[in-house]
């Protein structure tokens, strides 16, 4: 005769696994120092996310992130906060093209930005061009608050895939609030598994590279830039507020520059 079971509590529902991946934040604060220049008084960053203070040009503080490590790939989860205090003039770019690679996780990767511009501050965000290899699958997503009086020159460039190559799954959507006003909420997706039509007429043409620079003015206030298709696959947008946005399309990521080049200097004119 076998003995009777042992009494045991019912099975606790196993807790899904968090996905693998790197978690890494970088953090850059600049403050006026009251004699004419920015400092940086906060400066951090994490694995992959490298920040490196540069040689100053005039009274603004410049950054450069550096990529440490390959990334990101499937399952990490980045994080960016960049903010100007009163008075500060600061300007990040990067070292280099940020890779999106696939990963042995098959999650979506996560790069989050977050940008804070306060009264009377500057802000320039420049980084290298995000290039959505083949098999990734990365959600990016950039919020922007620029107070009253703040100045925000913001650039994105986004190239699908390598050369001869399919892109990935890229997901990116940008934010902007502008005195607590929210003047731009917009959201793009390319690649295997985003909405049908984004490659097609009414979206990216076949077109290899979309790119975007918002710039954020209080002058816009009382001479808005006027709409203007200045060239092939590229326009200047007004935004409804003290704000304007420069969109294009490109065969590549040169001709991408070059055309948001072309449509920051004429908001510079204006």
């Amino acid at each position: 005769m076998s003995a009777p079971a042992a009494c045991t509590a019912p099975a606790t529902p196993a807790t899904p696994a968090a996905p693998a991946g790197v978690r890494a934040r970088a953090r850059i604060l600049a403050r006026a120092d009251g004699r004419g220049t920015t400092r940086l008084p906060v400066l951090e960053g994490e694995g992959p996310l490298a920040v490196r203070r540069t040689r100053a040009g005039g009274t603004e503080a410049r950054v450069t992130l550096v990529g440490a490590m390959s990334g990101p790939l499937g399952g990490d989860r980045f994080t960016v906060r960049a903010g100007a205090e009163p008075g500060a003039r600061l300007r990040v770019g990067s070292a280099a093209a940020t890779l999106a690679l696939p990963g042995q996780d098959k999650a979506e990767a996560r790069y989050d930005v977050r940008l804070t511009v306060a009264e009377d501050a500057e802000l320039h965000w420049l980084p290298e061009q995000l290039i959505s290899v083949r098999d990734s699958d990365l959600r990016v997503t950039t919020r922007a608050d620029v107070a009253a009086g703040g100045r925000l020159v913001l650039r994105e460039e986004q190239v699908l895939g390598r050369s001869g190559e399919e892109p990935g799954l890229l997901t990116s959507r940008l934010t902007v609030r502008v005195a607590g006003r929210c003047v731009l909420d917009q959201e793009l997706a390319c690649g295997p598994g985003a909405p049908g039509g984004w490659d097609g007429p009414a979206g990216l043409a076949g077109m290899r590279a979309v790119g975007q620079l918002l710039v954020v003015r209080p002058e816009f206030v009382e001479r808005p830039p006027a709409a203007d298709p200045f060239a092939p696959g590229a326009a200047v947008l007004p935004l409804a507020g003290p704000a304007a946005l420069v969109t294009a399309v490109a065969p590549d990521a040169l001709r991408l520059r070059a055309l948001l080049d072309a449509g920051l200097a004429a908001l510079a004119a204006a």
